[in-house]
């Protein structure tokens, strides 16, 4: 029997239970201050992204009661702290010492926070350790005055390089250390205690004032010891303050890779997470067809490994030349006896080959296995005479070689792989996403689970995400790109009959055949979208991609063309075809929607939701992911589907998923929080493998994956679930109740492609 759809505000709303059952389930009740050295465990993230003008403090600020009825526990904030004058994303820090003139002020700051805190919101805060902007005070005082200046030991610089000075961007070739290639980014040497204190005493009194709960920490593997800064961090933060130190750094992980151990954090931004949730989505058997349809129509490699190796090649002599120099004299020093340029070949051969961002090596305390096993692997990769001489140098020899040598690695894999070889080889775009794996195509359930199961024993309050501000394409994308695995063969016949209809018969197509082939994707990926929003991400294409153009000396000439061509095949009356063909992916692109954001929400860790996106998220990568959100549409959306409104297509769903979900998490924290385990479950009958499903606690989620083979098969037929209990189990997103323990998958998921299941008398 139905409750009604959807649900009949199946959860109750924020304060109906009263504090009664508030301490009943182990969280706090209204006024209360939580029992000591038990903090309130996040249920979820919401990301801001700050832009002045046109998103600052106030406009934030005004957003807490929506926030607060979307379910979320914490407000994650981009950096707040006085930019470069200009900036639109907070990330070239100028001053450490000033909130924000730009966002409002520090009044403005506090007076949000208040409102966030008048409606039960946390604040989680992205601070930027490992560089500021090329700007301000600091960098103005060394500049003036070179080594003699207070601030020359802020930052890496290289004055014999210089000639005793530091120079400037455009100046000449850069003798300071940068953020990856960005030479208005000048980094910081947070090693030293008295760097530290300068540029933390802001975000530390923050903390210990109550105005910031949480910090991210932005790309650690930049820092000379990641582990050393996050120990003076959380002493700084004040130690015996437990429900301060909910510290999340922004670390990558390779497959297989875990965090270093030592580091004092609750885990990562969650990466790792997506390119799980998303791999469990993708069908493995499109892998070999869509291998064979890349080949043939770029013409280019079947395997993404020799792509990767020629854009780190690339990234090492061209885009990081500076950073490699000066890595390379450091070793000549250190070994005289050495031939120069057998060293530098043996060199840039090692940095190449290793497949993580670093091996976190600490001069003086010896190598951890984990260290001896990275080089070692990168090692058996190389062939250059000198590569051990260089492997023993980077594990056990000069200290600012093995400092350094760290730090070019993370810088290396990031510009080499996710910013140059993930836009050369685009097989299937969905998966070239930062922290993830293009040669690989799926991730099945098993894996899954273990992965879960790891998180939830491990490291529980680590972050999961499926999108961000750095991804590079949002996860409506991805979901709608993953179709395309389970129907390869009608993707080819499109893609081809479209590029033949674009083809003039007496000139060539002015694209790279790679680079068209991710266009027909983004195109079917982000529809609509308008023209002007493709030419955007073209250009950043091109140029990321460094094979006709790049971003140091773009060749125009060639992106006007690119650009030319856009627009006539825009015009072409290809777009109501492309529009057709989206519509008959739309069924299975809503399965893969609302099945990831169900599962990344009510897995192990702590969800986050990037803006916007709780309804279908179909940007592209930055700029593009920052624009403005409607935010009066979706208060207009919830207050719709809260007072029983019927679900009004898929953006409705979305919103009805994230938000039950959220809610779910928030009432009942112990479901949901250490030492709650994940408990698979499984399904039984011809189409179990379609079926994905879990227990947090009381609480039951269950997913539809690979839809278009589900569909070839007949649908779920007899096929059920053990949920593991009697029920009966009411179903938060319907409304339903359904009878166990054996539940039928087809009625469990005839209104939606997932579920939601609690005992019933207790959602």
């Amino acid at each position: 029997m139905a409750h009604g759809w959807p649900g009949g505000n199946g959860l109750q709303r924020p304060g109906e239970d009263g504090p009664e059952r508030a301490r009943e389930d182990g969280r706090q009740g209204p006024g209360e201050e939580g029992r000591k050295g038990s903090p309130d465990v996040p249920s979820g993230t919401y990301r801001l992204q700050f832009h002045p003008p046109r998103f600052r403090f106030a406009e934030a600020a005004a957003l807490a009661p929506y926030l607060k009825d979307l379910g979320v526990s914490h407000v994650y904030l981009s950096p707040v702290l006085q930019a470069a004058p200009g900036s639109t994303h907070g990330y070239d820090v100028a001053d450490h010492g000033r909130i924000s003139a730009e966002l409002g002020g520090e009044d403005a700051f506090a007076g949000m926070v208040g409102r966030f805190r008048s409606q039960g919101l946390r604040v989680l805060l992205d601070i930027v350790p490992n560089h500021m902007a090329f700007h301000g005070p600091a960098v103005e005082s060394v500049l003036a005055d070179g080594p003699k200046s207070p601030y020359a030991h802020w930052f890496d610089v290289d004055w014999d390089a210089g000639a005793g000075r530091l120079v400037p961007p455009g100046q000449g070739e850069p003798n300071y250390r940068r953020f990856f290639d960005i030479s208005g980014l000048i980094a910081l040497r947070q090693e030293d205690p008295d760097v530290f204190d300068a540029t933390h005493a802001l975000v530390v009194r923050l903390v210990r004032d109550g105005l910031v709960d949480g910090l991210r920490v932005d790309h650690p593997d930049g820092l000379a010891d990641p582990r050393a800064y996050l120990r003076r961090l959380s002493d700084r933060l004040d130690a015996d303050r437990d429900d301060r130190r909910w510290v999340l750094v922004e670390k990558i992980t390779a497959p297989g890779e875990e965090l270093p151990a030592g580091w004092v954090c609750a885990g990562t931004t969650g990466y790792d997470a997506l390119g799980m949730v998303g791999g469990l989505f993708l069908d493995p058997a499109g892998e070999a067809p869509l291998t064979e349809i890349h080949a043939r129509f770029t013409g280019g490699s079947t395997t993404f490994a020799e792509v990767e190796r020629e854009s780190r090649r690339y990234a090492a002599e061209i885009t990081l030349r500076p950073e490699i120099d000066r890595l390379h004299r450091v070793l000549v020093r250190t070994r005289p006896a050495d031939d120069p340029d057998a060293l530098r070949e043996a060199l840039l051969e090692l940095l190449v080959a290793i497949k993580v961002y670093r091996a976190y090596v600490v001069p003086g305390a010896g190598p951890s296995d984990q260290a001896l096993r990275v080089l070692g692997e990168a090692e058996r990769r190389c062939r250059a005479p000198l590569v051990p001489v260089v492997v023993r140098e980077a594990l056990y020899g000069d200290a600012e070689f093995v400092v350094r040598f760290q730090q070019v690695s993370a810088a290396l894999a990031a510009k080499g792989g996710e910013d140059t070889a993930f836009y050369r080889w685009s097989r299937l775009s969905a998966l070239n996403e930062v922290g993830g794996d293009p040669a690989r195509v799926a991730v099945p359930p098993a894996e899954f689970h273990a992965f879960c199961r790891r998180v939830a024993a491990d490291r529980p309050l680590t972050m999961t995400t499926l999108s961000t501000h750095d991804t590079k394409r949002q996860e409506d994308v991805r979901a709608r790109l993953a179709v395309l695995a389970e129907v390869p063969h009608t993707w080819e016949a499109t893609v081809t009959a479209w590029r033949a209809k674009t083809r003039h018969p007496t000139a060539a197509c002015p694209l790279e055949p790679d680079l068209e082939y991710l266009l027909w994707q983004t195109l079917v990926g982000a529809w609509p979208i308008t023209e002007e929003r493709v030419r955007g991400f073209l250009v950043k294409a091109m140029r990321e991609a460094k094979t006709a153009t790049n971003w140091i000396t773009p060749d125009e000439a060639y992106e006007q063309r690119v650009l030319d061509h856009l627009h006539a095949l825009l015009n072409s009356g290809l777009a109501d075809e492309i529009s057709r063909f989206v519509a008959r992916l739309e069924p299975r692109t809503r399965v893969n929607v609302l099945g990831q954001k169900i599962v990344q929400l009510t897995m192990p860790g702590v969800p986050d939701l990037y803006q916007g996106c709780e309804l279908a998220g179909r940007a592209l990568v930055d700029p593009d992911n920052r624009r403005p959100v409607d935010y009066g549409r979706r208060r207009a959306r919830l207050t719709r589907l809260d007072n029983n409104g019927v679900p009004g297509g898929l953006d409705d769903e979305k919103l009805l998923v994230t938000s039950r979900a959220l809610r779910l998490r928030r009432d009942h924290p112990a479901w949901f929080a250490p030492p709650s385990p994940h408990e698979p479950l499984t399904a039984v009958g011809p189409a179990a493998d379609h079926a994905v499903a879990f227990r947090r606690g009381r609480a039951v989620t269950v997913a539809t994956r690979l839809p278009a083979t589900l569909e070839r098969r007949g649908g779920w037929a007899s096929t059920l679930l053990d949920a593991g209990g009697d029920g009966p189990w009411h179903d938060v997103l319907t409304g339903y109740v359904h009878h166990g323990p054996l539940l039928d998958l087809a009625a469990v998921l005839d209104r939606l492609p997932v579920a939601l299941l609690v005992p019933e008398g207790q959602a």
